[in-house]
Formats: structure tokens, sequence, C-alpha cells
């Protein structure tokens, strides 16, 4: 079984029924037991940064996050919460990856933000890209990135480089979002579903 970890953040249902196509049970949940219990755990975002975690804090899930053994993967705002640091509210974040998480500068207003659409992932490795063939495509919807560091396991350009993806020990995350990602997303996900 997954749990999906249940704050305030939209995009669930969407995920739900991406986990719904791939024949996978999953539960919405913010209790902790449920939480620990769980065969894997996704932590889905679409929303702020500060609130987030607010949230998170005001449950003790914060904590819950930071101690799962299980396979955990963080999905946009999940990335960047997942980081040391948020430039977004000046919000210290769950310190899962020691990295700082900034706002894209948009080059002079040469390019829009959020970086809004499907772009190219590069530079990837690790199991969850495991035979998606050479530079996959997969949609993004963000104004926030964290930049490359030692455990970004995907890349990919918008003006500057930023890490796509990122895994520590049991802890993944991808800054798209696989569950609007078509026959790509579907297969990261499905990867993710295979780790034990």
């Amino acid at each position: 079984m997954t749990a999906i970890v249940k704050y305030n953040a939209g995009n669930i249902r969407s995920v739900l029924l991406a986990l719904e196509r791939l024949g996978e049970q999953a539960v919405w949940t913010d209790d902790p037991a449920v939480l620990r219990s769980a065969d894997r755990v996704i932590f889905p975002g679409v929303g702020e940064a500060a609130s987030a975690m607010a949230y998170l804090k005001e449950r003790g899930l914060d904590e819950v996050l930071r101690s799962l053994q299980q396979p955990v993967l963080g999905i946009c705002l999940g990335l960047q919460l997942f980081c040391r640091h948020s430039e977004e509210g000046d919000t210290n974040c769950l310190g899962i990856f020691d990295v700082e998480v900034k706002k894209f500068s948009g080059m002079n207003g040469t390019l829009k933000v959020p970086h809004m659409g499907w772009n190219t992932l590069e530079n990837t490795r690790g199991t969850l890209f495991e035979d998606l063939g050479a530079e996959p495509y997969v949609y993004f919807v963000h104004s926030f990135y964290a930049e490359t560091n030692q455990y970004t396991t995907a890349a990919c350009r918008y003006g500057e480089t930023f890490s796509a993806a990122l895994q520590r020990n049991n802890f993944y995350a991808v800054q798209f979002h696989p569950e609007k990602s078509g026959l790509t997303g579907q297969r990261i996900l499905q990867q993710f579903l295979r780790l034990t």
C-alpha cells in the first residue's frame, strides 16, 4: 500500500488517479501510524513552501517524514520541501537534502516564470530513470528550483540548469509532475512502485 501525505496542497487527485491506473492501492493520510506502516510514501504538492511547512510542523509530520525508512517520493513542492531552505517565504524545510531552493531569475524578462510546460531531462541516472531512452520529456510547473548538487539524478535547463530529480538513500524527489507526464511519467511511477 502506498500512502500519499495529506497537507494543505493541491494536485492530490491526479496523483491518486495515476496510481489507480497502475493498479496501486493508495490512501491519502496525515496519520503518522499509517505513514510509518505504508510500503511507500508519496509527498506530492502544488502550493507554497511556508504554509506547507507550517502545516507539517503543527501535526508533527516534519519529524515523521524525516524518520521514514521505506521509499519516499517527493513531487514538485515535495522536492523543494525535502531541501534545507527555500527562498519562497524564507522557509526552513525538512533538510533531507542539504540544498538551497531558489527562485528563477527569468533571465531579465527573457523567460517566463513560472517554468511551465514540457522540457527535457538530462544526465539521468538511478532506478527511476531506467529504460526511458535519451533525454525524455516531462511536464513542469514551478517558480522555484533546487540547484544541481551531489544528490542530483536528473537535470533540466530553463535559463539555468537545475535539479529535475534528487535521491538520497530511500528519499527520491522529482521537480516535474510524473502524473502529468504521459507514458514517461507513468514509467517513472512504476519504477518507484517497484522499490522495496
